[in-house]
């Protein structure tokens, strides 16, 4: 009898599923943000901004609402598109900032990255082509690539730390063989924007050549123009019928990270189809969560214009504090909840978001988490409940770039 030992079954298993499974799945890298998280779990002492999500707990009301369906016994299967309420609750608000968007147009999905995968196995094929704006959230390409889709990514580039599309390049790059775009706007991590004329722009060319548009637009009222109720967005200069699907979230404007409630809104003869592709995948979203979501929009006007104030005093109040910090280079964003600034001389962003966590206590996120092109830059999610917290993050990686 053959005895091996563990390391050796480790491996063997390690052959056995690179064998079984599809390579595009094995080949996924891991989140290189989760790798630098886990160098500070367990340490009271750091004070983390690395993770995409405010300090702050859902709204009392709202979380009474998930209780309260809880206790009338809401335990139950939905609808595969949503409760019919939430569903109408969702249009109405989109209405009110977009005009016109039917409830024939919405889909409630199990979180804003639900919504974004469904969107992309409802549209893309196996060898599709498929054209993304980088640095982005990592799940916006690694999604058509678990599809199988050929990726080509046009990245941004920093002008004096604030980044910017290159709109020939991106243009030239959108082929009749293209069939998806992805775009998220504003942006995370770069805070980048796109203009209302860019977006007329980039709808007209995709019109000609049959792209769809998938846009994540789930930090649209995440922004800090004077007299705007939200970011542009492709909903505003669109028709209903255009390839175009819209991504949005609970979790950030209305503070309900971990709930894990979204939607979608696209074409209304495309909606009928997504709840038959919702059913293969989660079946329905809880009951309790949805009355959760109808709560939070019923009194948004309660939640969301706060959230956005205060997002924008934690911005104010970081990126002043970093722009004095010498070999810092940052803009301050229009949108999102993130500084993303470069370091001179710390060209390996992994490397120093390491060392930032062991050695001065301060969670950050790595750019290479989001693109090549961000090498060597580092982002800071200043959605803090306590304003104080961020300056004392600033006077960590002051001393911190001191003393090397």
């Amino acid at each position: 009898m053959i005895r091996i030992g563990l390391q050796q079954k480790w491996a063997l298993c390690h052959c056995f599923i690179n064998y079984i499974m599809r390579q595009a799945i094995v080949n996924l890298q891991e989140s290189k943000i989760r790798e630098v998280a886990n160098a500070g779990m367990g340490r009271s002492d750091v004070l983390a901004f690395w993770f995409g999500e405010s300090d702050e707990v859902t709204p009392e009301f709202i979380r009474q609402a998930a209780i309260d369906s809880l206790n009338a016994g809401e335990t139950f299967y939905s609808h595969n598109l949503g409760l019919p309420e939430l569903r109408a609750e969702i249009a109405a608000y989109m209405s009110g900032l977009h005009g016109m968007v039917s409830t024939d147009c919405i889909a409630v999905t199990s979180g804003g990255v639900s919504a974004l995968m469904l969107a992309v196995q409802a549209l893309v094929n196996a060898g599709d082509e498929v054209v993304a704006v980088t640095p982005v959230w990592p799940n916006l390409t690694a999604q058509p690539v678990i599809m199988g889709a050929k990726l080509t990514c046009v990245p941004l580039k920093p002008v004096d730390g604030q980044w910017v599309v290159d709109l020939p390049a991106l243009l030239a790059a959108i082929t009749p063989s293209t069939k998806l775009l992805v775009l998220n706007a504003p942006n995370n991590p770069t805070g980048w924007m796109l203009t209302r004329a860019e977006q007329q722009t980039i709808l007209a060319h995709c019109r000609k050549t049959g792209t769809w548009i998938l846009a994540d637009e789930v930090y649209e009222r995440l922004y800090y123009v004077e007299g705007a109720k939200c970011a542009p967005s492709f909903l505003d200069v669109s028709e209903p019928d255009d390839r175009l699907v819209v991504v949005h979230s609970f979790s950030k404007s209305f503070l309900m990270t971990g709930w894990r409630l979204g939607w979608l809104v696209m074409p209304p003869a495309m909606t009928p189809h997504m709840g038959k592709l919702i059913e293969f995948n989660t079946s329905c979203l809880s009951v309790f969560t949805q009355r959760a979501g109808v709560a939070a929009m019923q009194r948004t006007a309660e939640v969301t214009p706060k959230v956005v104030a205060h997002m924008k005093a934690c911005r104010d109040t970081l990126l002043p504090l970093l722009q004095a910090v010498p070999g810092v280079r940052v803009a301050t964003p229009l949108g999102g909840m993130y500084a993303f600034f470069q370091l001179e001389g710390h060209a390996d962003s992994l490397v120093t978001a390491k060392r930032l966590v062991v050695e001065a206590g301060l969670g950050l996120a790595p750019g290479t988490a989001f693109a090549p092109e961000a090498q060597g830059w580092l982002r800071w999610c200043f959605a803090s409940k306590d304003l104080a917290r961020l300056g004392q993050g600033v006077d960590r990686l002051r001393g911190w770039l001191e003393s090397q």
